[in-house]
C-alpha cells in the first residue's frame, strides 16, 4: 500500500480560502478518518488527494513522490462515493470492471480480479444483476468493488453510508473494517458522524472551518481534546462545559468554586491557570453519578445537587 503526506495544503477559489493549511501524514495501512461538522473543509480535502480538486498551495506526497500535478486516474487512488456512481445499464461485474476495461486490460485478467472482488466483497450470486435490482449496502459493496479490482495503493471514502438506514450503516461499518484488515489497505475515510469516526478509526483527524483542531486515536480524543471545540464535538451525548472561576491549584489537582460556595478539586494539571482565573470544566455525562441516599464518601471532591 502506500504513506501519503500533507504539507501547508490549501484551497481557494478566487479570494476564499477553504482549505487553511494542512499537515497531515498518513502511514501505511493506516484507516484515517476525516471528521467534522458539514461545510468544514473534509470532502475537499479528499477530493484534492485524489486529484478531482486543484491544490492551491502546498504539497501532496504519496510514497514519497510528489502527486500535486499527477493526473488522478495516475495516483494509485480509488474513490468510493456516497452516491455508489454506478452505471444502471450494466451488470455488477460490467460496472466492477468498467475502469480496468478502460485501461486495456484484457477480458480473461479482467474477469479474474471481478471474480476475486466479488468473492471477498460475498458478491458472487450478484454479478449478472443491474443495480436497480440491488439493496443500497449491495450497491455500496459494488462501488466498493469497483475500487478493490484496481489493487490501488490507498482508498478514499466520501461519506459512503450516508444514504444507508441505521441498521444498515453499522454492518457496513463492520464490513468496510474486516475489508482494511484483510486487504491491509491504507484507507481515508470521510464521515460527518462521530460515532462512525470513534468506532472504525485507527487516526481521527478533526476539522473545523477548514483547519484541523486535532490529530489522534479515537480513546486520545475522547480522554485529552486539545480544544474546546473538539471536547464539544468528540463523544454522544455532547460533554458539558461548565464556565468556573480558580479557586486554588495544588498537587493533587485544580480547585474550582462552585455555585453555593463549595470547592470542586478536579484532578488535573494546573497549566498556568491561577487562583481567580475562569475556566472551562468539561464534564462527560457518563462520568456523573447520582448517590441514591445522597450520601458521599468524598463530598470535597464531588459537587452536589438536585435532579430536576
Amino acid at each position: 500500500m502506500a504513506e501519503l503526506r500533507l504539507r501547508g495544503v490549501r484551497k481557494s477559489y478566487g479570494s476564499v480560502e477553504i482549505i487553511k493549511g494542512i499537515d497531515l501524514d498518513v502511514a501505511d495501512r493506516e484507516f484515517v478518518v476525516f471528521v467534522g461538522p458539514s461545510g468544514c473543509g473534509k470532502s475537499t480535502l479528499l477530493r484534492m488527494i485524489a486529484g478531482l480538486e486543484k491544490i492551491t498551495a502546498g504539497d501532496l506526497t504519496i510514497d514519497g513522490a510528489r502527486a500535486n500535478d499527477i493526473d488522478p486516474s495516475e495516483r494509485g487512488l480509488a474513490m468510493v462515493f456516497q452516491s455508489y456512481a454506478l452505471y444502471p445499464h450494466m451488470s455488477v461485474a460490467e460496472n466492477m470492471g468498467f475502469a480496468l476495461k478502460i485501461a486495456g486490460v484484457p477480458a480473461q485478467e479482467r474477469g479474474r480480479k471481478v471474480k476475486e472482488a466479488a468473492d471477498v466483497l460475498q458478491l458472487a450470486h450478484l454479478l449478472d444483476r443491474r443495480p436497480k435490482a440491488l439493496s443500497g449496502g449491495q450497491r455500496q459493496r459494488v462501488a466498493i468493488g469497483r475500487a478493490i479490482v484496481r489493487n490501488p495503493k490507498v482508498f478514499l471514502f466520501d461519506e459512503p453510508l450516508s444514504n444507508l438506514d441505521a441498521a444498515l450503516r453499522v454492518s457496513m461499518r463492520l464490513e468496510l473494517m474486516r475489508l482494511h484488515e484483510q486487504l491491509k489497505a491504507t484507507m481515508i475515510y470521510v464521515t460527518h458522524d462521530q460515532i462512525e469516526a470513534m468506532t472504525m478509526a485507527d487516526k481521527i483527524v478533526v476539522l473545523n472551518g477548514g483547519r484541523i483542531e486535532q490529530v489522534g486515536s479515537p480513546l486520545d480524543l475522547y480522554n485529552r481534546p486539545a480544544n474546546i471545540f473538539v471536547a464539544g464535538f468528540i463523544g454522544s451525548p455532547k460533554m458539558n462545559l461548565v464556565k468556573l472561576k480558580v479557586a486554588s491549584t495544588g498537587a493533587d489537582g485544580v480547585g474550582v468554586s462552585l455555585p453555593g460556595g463549595k470547592t470542586l478539586t478536579v484532578p488535573v494539571e494546573a497549566g498556568g491557570a491561577k487562583a481567580g482565573d475562569e475556566v472551562l470544566l468539561g464534564i462527560r455525562p457518563e462520568h456523573l453519578k447520582i448517590a441514591p441516599d445522597g450520601r458521599l464518601r468524598d463530598r470535597q471532591h464531588w459537587p452536589s445537587g438536585s435532579v430536576a
